[in-house]
């Protein structure tokens, strides 16, 4: 993870290279350490290619999610068109998981389980 989205204090990691890796995203541009602020199609799309930054560190891809979760319930059909581009071959099985407020101000955070 670059030592600038580190210094942000985030509540994510980057996984581990084992038979599984987990790891979360909230919309962070991980070249500047930035918050990604606006609508919430684009914070997603950022939580993504975060998402994938964080796999590849791992040595894994989004090829090999399994499973993914994202939060807050009403942004339900914005996140289906982002996977629908994301993964366009085979879409993961996902959940949306409501949180009222976390610690940090984002609005969405996406959370992955891959396989190694």
């Amino acid at each position: 993870m670059p030592d600038k989205v580190r210094a942000l204090g985030l509540p994510c990691s980057t996984g581990r290279p084992t038979a599984s890796c987990s790891s979360a995203t909230p919309p962070v541009d991980m070249v500047t350490g930035a918050m990604v602020r606006d609508e919430i199609e684009v914070q997603a799309e950022a939580s993504l290619k975060a998402l994938k930054h964080c796999l590849e560190a791992a040595g894994t891809s989004l090829e090999n999610v399994v499973m993914m979760h994202a939060v807050n319930s009403g942004f339900y059909n914005t996140m289906n068109r982002v996977y629908a581009r994301c993964f366009s071959v085979t879409r993961r099985p996902r959940s949306l998981v409501p949180v009222a407020a976390g610690p940090m101000e984002f609005d969405i955070e996406i959370e992955c389980v891959a396989v190694g």
